[in-house]
């Protein structure tokens, strides 16, 4: 494509997840744990 293209604008959506999710939904435990689980893990994954 040469030049600028207007309407690629309009085939996406950028949305604020963090607003959209309630502070109190149960998605952002899950999400702490899932954060959390990796550097606790390190140990193990170094045996290898």
């Amino acid at each position: 494509m040469r030049g600028t293209d207007e309407t690629s604008r309009s085939l996406f959506r950028y949305v604020d997840l963090e607003a959209r999710i309630p502070a109190r939904h149960p998605l952002r435990k899950i999400r702490q744990c899932v954060n959390d689980a990796p550097p606790s893990l390190d140990a193990e994954f170094e045996m290898f």
